[in-house]
């Protein structure tokens, strides 16, 4: 018998593609509207992959073109099973994980380079990134939607993405869709667009799929009719793979889930395992944060040892602080402390297929001030694929006729559904909305839809956050100008298509409102990952593409290569470059009409002379893509200051947030606060660490007090010995000693000659750290000591450490003399030993001194003691005086400077978190807490803010939307309920949508004013004449009188301090006590003043502007009042 022909694997791959393909394609004879790019299609295909085969090379292509992905563990190309993982996984990762990979099909985990996805890692999991890795996704129409969803999969790591259109580039598209422009019209638009996905991610094959099929299909369609939806879900149902739908008309927004009947959640919310230290039942002074549901295990406790690593117990809260784990009784007797963890359990959730959720739906409310919507919006969606079946196309924008028989269809559809969801009536005004932006195109609202479908997709190839069951309808309609301004006219007329890349907005708002778009003056700072969103946004949107209109973009900072899993606009080739420079590149391909003016300053009082009056008061508005809130805050104040509205937003993880801010309309940023940061005590990080987060912030003040800042301490020593003797004179005694110790040790006696005195160096650090402080502590506080109440002093919150003995084989022991010694040399400026084993033989052959206790030394148990004792006179002033001599001694012209090393956590071959890891688990060790890998030491050590490609692109979409809100708004009529702020939590999912906060009103006499009002003054005049004036047209008296943090007039002043300055302009005062000149580029300085009333009695005024003749204007003077909108000057 002749044996059958075998195919190659990559062949069955490729026949099986097509397939997928074919059954796309079966769907021309139904919709004659495929039919003209049926070719195109089949062609790209083709031209994908045999631009991607080599007939002479036996590999796939993937592994010849694509860049080598590194274990995450190992550096090795591999992949590890399941059952691999689990040990040393982080902590969302549950450990039932292994059963939920079997239950889901996936055998095997595929690699990642931690470095490159290293802010994703940190939102997902390692589990997660893995399941990515091995995952093939198929995007099918790569519209404004599809392109979002396909860029965000391709930075987030997905293996395979293949993109599939039959459709080919028309005018709408280029409203929305970045990846095509004039050039591509006609053209097919996977394609056109495929060069560009495919350079996103040199890790990830785009186009067609090269290696073996895996079980993690995914299949993902927009802009399809709603025939093809339900043909291709059964499709995806009959073979057990995912499907997911979305599409965005206009400022309406859908997405559908089918993840089958048995999908596992491992992770339902993204938020880290706490653990809780403490009494079992009752945790001391700290909230536990479980909901019932949640599910605990223990470990460390004392007596009743069953619970140690039980089996999840079922959480019923009590209270805040005490919870139930149900019947203990059988256990042995609680003794004493343990802690509680909780843990992932996996859940099962059920989908039905798109047929069923059609007639029983169950959908996310994704704006809960539109409680009625989405039932309507379940009709009015359907009604709208009945028009495209019925009348072979979309209604016309602004189109009435087309409106009433959109309606009509929608009453049609209506009387169809089961009694239980039929509507009692159809809301004809959101109906013939739909109609009218049937055609629209919006990259805002694609951005937000398209984040959204992107991080389901990623929920149903990982298993990780809870997925939309099933359905999420969204609108914002709050966009649309109100009838009343400028831009309310939107007829047909208005809207009509002009054969321009502006048509798909046009369609929407109308092209007054498009030429408005184009005159716009913005700020955009910061040009990380919402940097980039927003400036591809407004791109697409119009903004600033006309002659009046300049975008303005700047970021000191260079593109790393973790900028790339997020921050689209860059490539490896741009590592290193300017973030702006190359936004501000890219961002004109995306639409040449842009005037984009790329800067690589921060935005801060260093650069006043740079962002000064001249420059703000040109702009239109500001938008923040910022990290930090200090920037944030700097940024908030100069919008305040000059009555520009500010778009902010923020992300952390699937977590994100915007938040608009209107002139004499909204609170400002600044105006609310998070609640602070809770600190860690200082006795605890020193000597009573009980959680990794406190062993790692010590190992980070390690690092900064080896190798940081006692090298700036010596260099400001040898720069200027008299000054720096000046500057510490004022330090309290124990603090000065310390640093003049430090200083003289690091410049003569500890100062190394050689490599080889480093090692010698790290070798004893080992032991003083690690060792002998412990040995200390144990001689201080033995381990049975009990408090002055009898209780054990080693309990609770205070574990009983242990000293650790250096081992050469110990790969901690061996990691922190390296690092330590590495790091010393270069602080010397020598070059260090690179290799480890010779530093290990070099630390082997030190001996140390034996510990020897220091009797009487006071070790602080709280705060208040460490406070006591850091204040205290020393006794020790002839040792204070012996190394002020000794230091003078020193020669400092002929005394080689220090080189401070700053920490970066991003360069994993500076040993800068080889050394915080190592020290932090060493010191883990000494207290018996568990230990933390070197991802999670670095997310704590380098405060690291999760990230996601997906958030990212949803947050900026909805600042899209705001910003459409800000310029068709006028200044003094603006309404409130337009605007939104937003939180979001993709992990959830949640949505949340409120009006700001009304900027609060405050009232002096019978004047009102709002944080937006100031009193402006013109004009030269003295202090006392400045002091009168207050009093004379105010009614107040000045208690107080400030420029910045300089006090310029004060009540409690010495009488002839006072009278000296009374008599000195305001400037010359300014100028006199700051010590500086009032630079040449500020218009006018800004006066804050304390006052009382007539009564005596506190009274707070707006802040004063002051513009006086010394910035070019004459010396006049009036009455200035105020309302409730503005400041007004008579003269």
């Amino acid at each position: 018998m002749e044996n059958p022909v075998q195919l190659s694997s990559y062949d069955c791959v490729l026949q099986f593609h097509l397939e997928i393909l074919r059954i796309q394609c079966d769907f021309v004879c139904r919709f004659p509207r495929y039919e003209s790019s049926m070719s195109l299609c089949e062609e790209s295909t083709k031209n994908l992959n045999s631009n991607q085969v080599d007939p002479n090379n036996p590999s796939p292509p993937s592994k010849r073109s694509k860049i080598d992905s590194i274990d995450c563990s190992t550096g090795d190309k591999i992949q590890k099973s399941r059952a691999d993982m689990v040990e040393g996984s982080d902590s969302r990762n549950s450990e039932n994980s292994f059963n939920t990979d079997m239950a889901n099909g996936r055998s095997k985990l595929g690699s990642f380079d931690p470095q490159l996805y290293s802010r994703q890692l940190y939102a997902l999991g390692e589990v997660a990134m893995r399941r990515l890795r091995i995952s093939t996704v198929l995007i099918s129409g790569i519209g404004g939607v599809g392109v979002e969803i396909a860029k965000n999969l391709i930075l987030g790591g997905i293996r395979h993405v293949t993109i599939h259109d039959t459709k080919t580039a028309t005018w709408l598209d280029l409203s929305a869709q970045y990846y095509l422009n004039e050039q591509c019209l006609g053209k097919n638009r996977a394609v056109e667009s495929w060069p560009h996905l495919e350079e996103l991610n040199d890790s990830v094959t785009v186009g067609c799929i090269t290696e073996e099929l895996n079980e993690n299909l995914l299949v993902i369609i927009t802009e399809a009719t709603l025939a093809e939806q339900k043909q291709i879900n059964l499709w995806t149902r009959k073979y057990g793979k995912k499907f997911i739908a979305a599409d965005c008309r206009g400022l309406f927004g859908v997405l559908f889930n089918d993840f089958g009947s048995n999908h596992i959640i491992d992770d339902s919310n993204g938020e880290p395992c706490t653990e809780e230290t403490g009494n079992v039942f009752v945790l001391e002074d700290t909230k536990h944060n479980l909901e019932d549901g949640d599910y605990v295990t223990f470990r460390e406790v004392k007596g009743m040892v069953e619970l140690n690593d039980c089996p999840p117990r079922k959480v019923k809260v009590i209270n805040t602080m005490e919870f139930n784990i149900g019947d203990i009784s059988a256990y042995s007797e609680h003794t004493e402390g343990g802690k509680a963890k909780t843990v992932k359990v996996p859940v099962k959730m059920e989908f039905v297929s798109l047929n069923e959720a059609l007639l029983d739906p169950e959908i996310l409310v994704s704006d809960h001030s539109k409680l009625d919507r989405p039932p309507q919006m379940h009709v009015i969606w359907q009604g709208l694929h009945m028009f495209f079946e019925k009348e072979g196309r979309l209604p016309r924008p602004q189109n009435l006729a087309d409106a009433e028989q959109m309606l009509q269809y929608c009453e049609e559809i209506n009387t169809q559904l089961p009694e239980k969801i039929k509507l009692e009536k159809v809301d004809a005004r959101l109906a013939k909305m739909l109609s009218f932006q049937a055609v629209g195109n919006l990259v805002a609202m694609n951005g937000f839809i398209g984040g959204i479908a992107a991080q389901e997709a990623m929920k149903a190839v990982t298993g990780i956050f809870t997925p939309i069951h099933q359905w999420l309808y969204f609108d914002s309609l709050e966009c649309l100008p109100e009838t009343d301004s400028a831009y309310g006219l939107r007829d047909e007329g208005a809207c009509r298509l002009q054969g321009s890349r502006y048509d798909g907005q046009a369609a929407v708002f109308g092209w007054n409102f498009q030429e408005a778009l184009a005159k716009q003056k913005w700020l955009i700072v910061g040009a990380g990952a919402i940097g980039c969103e927003l400036l591809k946004n407004f791109a697409m949107m119009g903004v600033a593409c006309g002659k009046e209109g300049c975008l303005i973009i700047t970021d000191m900072d260079n593109i790393e290569l973790s900028n790339l899993n997020r921050q689209f606009l860059f490539r490896r080739s741009d590592v290193g470059a300017k973030k702006a420079e190359v936004a501000g590149k890219v961002a004109k391909t995306f639409n040449s009409q842009l005037n984009v003016v790329a800067m690589c300053e921060r935005v801060g009082t260093g650069t006043e002379n740079i962002f000064d009056d001249a420059f703000f008061e040109k702009l239109d508005g500001v938008a923040n893509a910022l990290d930090n809130i200090e920037a944030r805050t700097y940024v908030d104040r100069r919008c305040v200051y000059y009555r520009l509205p500010l778009l902010d937003s923020g992300t952390q993880g699937p977590k994100g947030s915007t938040q608009v801010v209107y002139p004499f309309l909204t609170e400002s940023y600044s105006s609310s606060h998070d609640p602070p940061e809770k600190s860690i005590p200082i006795c605890t990080l020193r000597n009573f660490p009980n959680t990794i987060e406190h062993t790692i912030q010590w190992a980070r003040d390690l690092f900064e007090g080896a190798f940081s800042i006692p090298a700036e301490l010596a260099n400001q020593f040898l720069d200027d010995p008299r000054g720096f003797f000046d500057r510490i004179d004022k330090m309290h005694d124990s603090q000065k000693l310390e640093l003049l110790e430090n200083v003289y040790h690091y410049l003569s006696d500890d100062r190394p000659a050689t490599v080889e005195a480093c090692v010698r160096w790290a070798r004893l650090q080992f032991e003083q750290h690690f060792n002998f402080q412990i040995q200390q502590l144990l001689y201080s506080f033995p381990e049975d000591q009990l408090t002055a109440f009898g209780t054990k002093f080693w309990s609770g919150s205070k574990r009983c450490p242990h000293a650790i003995y250096f081992d050469s084989s110990n790969p901690e022991h061996r990691q922190f003399i390296f690092a330590s010694a590495f790091l010393r040399a270069q602080m010397y400026a020598m070059k260090p030993i690179d290799d480890m084993d010779k530093v290990v033989e070099l630390a082997s052959e030190v001996k140390p001194p034996p510990f020897k206790p220091k009797i009487g030394l006071k070790i602080p148990t709280t705060d208040e003691e460490a406070a006591e004792l850091a204040g205290a006179t020393s006794d020790d002033d002839s040792r204070f005086q012996d190394l002020q001599l000794m230091l003078a001694k020193l020669k400092p012209d002929k005394t080689s400077r220090l080189v401070p090393i700053d920490f970066e956590k991003d360069d994993d071959t500076n040993h800068h978190m080889e050394f915080i890891t190592a020290a932090s688990n060493l010191r883990a060790e000494n207290y018996k807490i568990e230990k933390a890998d070197f991802m999670k030491t670095k997310q704590i050590a380098g405060r690291i803010i999760p990230a996601i490609a997906t958030t990212t692109a949803a947050v900026a979409g909805l600042v899209g939307l705001e910003f459409y809100k800000i310029v068709s708004s006028s200044s003094k009529k603006a309404n409130l309920e337009r605007f939104k702020n937003s939180f979001m939590n993709l992990a959830l999912p949640f949505f949340g949508f409120a009006e700001p906060i009304r900027t609060p009103v405050k009232k002096f006499y019978d004047k009102e004013w709002t944080l937006w009002d100031c009193l402006e003054l013109k004009g030269e005049m003295t202090l006392k004449e400045f002091l009168s004036y207050m009093k004379e047209k105010f009614n107040v008296e000045v208690t107080m009188l400030s420029q910045g943090v300089s006090m310029l007039f004060s009540f409690f002043l010495p009488l002839a301090k006072q009278q000296q300055r009374m008599n000195m302009k305001v400037t010359d005062l300014v100028e006199s006590i700051t010590g500086q000149k009032i630079p040449s580029y500020v218009n006018a300085i800004v006066l804050e003043t304390m006052c009382t009333d007539e009564h005596g009695e506190d009274i707070e005024l707006p802040y004063i502007k002051g513009i006086f003749s010394c910035f070019g204007f004459e010396v006049q003077f009036g009455k200035a009042y105020i309302t409730n909108t503005s400041t007004y000057l008579l003269m």
